[in-house]
Formats: structure tokens, C-alpha cells, sequence
């Protein structure tokens, strides 16, 4: 018997993602997530609300709130602007061979060193 799960409705999002999308395109969503995902962790994490972000990075709240919803892609300026009042900013980090598999990406923190994280 095979372990494949069958869905009521047809086959899983897995498989129709993998069916539907090349894998570049796969890579870039899962990156937009996992970057987006660590933006709302960092605020979280320092219980830091929309609006107080938008205060101490001059991004407007609504606009957070929809990059934070997933609902704009926002442009890179706008992400390093709310970066940097959580104390984090962007790396640029050598492609893995099978980017498809996992995302890694690199997190700084001011006076920390460089911390890999997997993202699957």
C-alpha cells in the first residue's frame, strides 16, 4: 500500500505546487516567506507593534501590515527600512546547490556574528 496521502479533493498542494511552478519560482516564494517570516519574528520577538515600527522606521503601518499579510511584494528599500529599527539587515549568501530543497538565508544581529537558519 502506498504512504501517498490522498486529499478529497485531489491531489496535494505539494504535488500541484511541484506540478505547477519551476522550481526557480518554488525558491522565490518560499524566500519571500521565510524573509517575511523572520520580519514579523524580529517584531514579535521584541514585542514591538505595527505602529510602533512604523514610527521608528517611517514605513507606514498599513503597509506593513499588507507586506506582513503577503498581500504586496515590497521593494527592497522598504524592507531594509524596517530591518534596521528591529537590528537586523540583509546578507548576501552563495546559492546552495539544490536551492529547491531548503532556503538558507543569514540573519545579523548588531554585534552578534552571522547565524544560518534552514528554512524548509
Amino acid at each position: 500500500m502506498s504512504n501517498k496521502k490522498i486529499s478529497p479533493i485531489g491531489e496535494s498542494w505539494e504535488d500541484y505546487r511541484k506540478r505547477t511552478f519551476t522550481p526557480e519560482e518554488i525558491m522565490e516564494s518560499d524566500l519571500r516567506v521565510a524573509l517575511i517570516s523572520e520580519l514579523i519574528r524580529a517584531r514579535n520577538d521584541q514585542g514591538i507593534t505595527q505602529k510602533q515600527l512604523e514610527e521608528a522606521s517611517g514605513v507606514k503601518q498599513p503597509v506593513i501590515a499588507r507586506m506582513e499579510k503577503g498581500t504586496t511584494d515590497p521593494q527592497l528599500m522598504t524592507i531594509l527600512k524596517i530591518l534596521r529599527p528591529l537590528g537586523k539587515t540583509l546578507a548576501i549568501v552563495p546559492i546552495e546547490e539544490e536551492p529547491h530543497r531548503n532556503i538558507h538565508f543569514k540573519t545579523f544581529k548588531k554585534g552578534s556574528t552571522f547565524k544560518q537558519k534552514t528554512i524548509r
